[in-house]
């Protein structure tokens, strides 16, 4: 295990990292942070002689709306908000990760088997990532880490992606001599997410977090994803990327969550096919009443979603590759309707009380005008919406929605170039 950092006498080594990583405008912030998770390492499982430092960012869905787990096209990209860990091997048999705020993760490694009642729980995450170095050779170890996040929970940010990524880079440094390659550590924590923790994702998360900077991926071959990058500097285009937390809980949604998919595979289930991307449009087309009677009409209005947005996935790079901002936002603005009307990701079904998606796309709609863009976020009926905000109008912008919405509930961004990675 290669673990050279000592929090007491190397500190100057982690602020080196740390200002290279993050920036000289970033970093005393940064190594607050730091110095508080080498604190909580301290506190929690004594004083150490070493230690690794990692971090995993969140990341921003940009394009491509639920259309990840039908083998189809998105755009997105890892932002300047992460989970970072301090590690130490503990000499025992045994993973223990105490995550700020939250109890501690224990998990035996003499039992790396799925367990039913793990399921939504981040042992199952970390059980699974185990599970699948181990099927690989690997000669895993006990260790401990302590981790702190900025990476809201229920943000749309795929904190839950940027954990599996966190742990998947940790195994992958101190014990797989970091055989595996960002899509790979991806694919890994879709793995644990799928099998262990019980949630039916697609692959678009763990991609954003694990890569870095803007990517678009082509799911066709979900086990050979192609992953190009998209050298485009938001900040020459006179808008800022703003994600804006709605304030809704996705607490006892998953059913919501599952919904899309298992609909969408009733669409196929017609075709013989597994998933949308295998379906010719024309030919679900032609099937339009036959489908109807069979999945009902909400699973072909989200079929119809889907065909729509990988279509415009296409658009936005091309965009974006030919300087056409313009474009760009006329996309991002179609993909949030259709996931309005069509996907129908924005209510809960049922809900009539609470609509805090659709109030934030209302009022986002409304300070913007006929300018910039809006776009309900991630897996939706909860969380967050995205902005594109004209820099002039930011500031009201941000105020506005945090008047309506709550206090710090418009967050402004940057894409971080860089996914997953250990910085000492």
């Amino acid at each position: 295990m290669d673990c050279t950092f000592s929090p007491v006498t190397d500190f100057p080594k982690l602020e080196a990292a740390v200002s290279d990583f993050y920036g000289a405008a970033a970093a005393p912030a940064q190594l607050v942070r730091f110095r508080a998770l080498l604190d909580g390492l301290t506190e929690t499982f004594g004083p150490q002689e070493r230690a690794a430092i990692f971090s995993a960012p969140g990341r921003t869905e940009i394009g491509g709306n639920h259309t990840d787990h039908q083998h189809g096209r998105v755009l997105a990209g890892s932002v300047n908000l992460d989970v970072i860990a301090a590690v130490v091997p503990n000499g025992r048999n045994v993973i223990r990760i105490q995550s700020e705020g939250f109890p501690m993760d224990v998990v035996e490694l003499d039992d790396l088997a799925v367990r039913e009642e793990e399921k939504n729980t981040s042992q199952a995450i970390i059980r699974g990532i185990a599970a699948w170095f181990r099927d690989q050779g690997c000669a895993l170890e006990g260790f401990d880490a302590y981790t702190t996040s900025n990476v809201l929970k229920g943000s749309g940010l795929s904190s839950s992606a940027a954990f599996e990524v966190l742990v998947g880079n940790i195994i992958n440094s101190l014990f797989f001599e970091g055989r595996c390659t960002p899509v790979q550590l991806a694919q890994i924590g879709q793995y644990a997410e799928n099998v262990y923790f019980g949630k039916p994702s697609g692959l678009l998360d763990q991609m954003g977090c694990s890569v870095g900077g803007m990517v678009t991926i082509d799911f066709r071959d979900n086990a050979n994803p192609v992953v190009e990058k998209i050298d485009f500097d938001f900040a020459s285009t006179g808008h800022a990327l703003c994600i804006i937390d709605s304030g809704a809980d996705h607490a006892d949604l998953t059913p919501e969550y599952a919904a899309v998919p298992g609909e969408l595979k009733e669409i196929c289930a017609h075709f013989g096919k597994d998933v949308l991307r295998e379906v010719p449009e024309e030919d679900f087309y032609a099937a339009l009443p036959a489908l109807r009677r069979k999945a009902g009409d909400r699973a072909v209005l989200r079929a119809i979603h889907i065909y729509g947005d990988n279509a415009r996935v296409e658009g936005q790079v091309g965009a974006l590759r030919r300087g056409d901002f313009d474009a760009f936002l006329m996309h991002v603005t179609d993909s949030g309707l259709s996931s309005w009307r069509y996907l129908q990701n924005v209510v809960p079904a049922g809900y009539t009380h609470h609509q805090e998606v659709a109030v934030a796309l209302a009022m986002a709609e409304r300070l913007l005008d006929t300018r910039g863009a809006c776009r309900v976020h991630g897996g939706g009926f909860a969380g967050t919406i995205q902005a594109f905000v004209p820099l002039d109008m930011l500031d009201r912008f941000k105020a506005e929605m945090d008047r309506c919405l709550g206090d710090g509930a418009c967050h402004v961004l940057t894409i971080r170039p860089v996914g997953g990675v250990r910085l000492v």
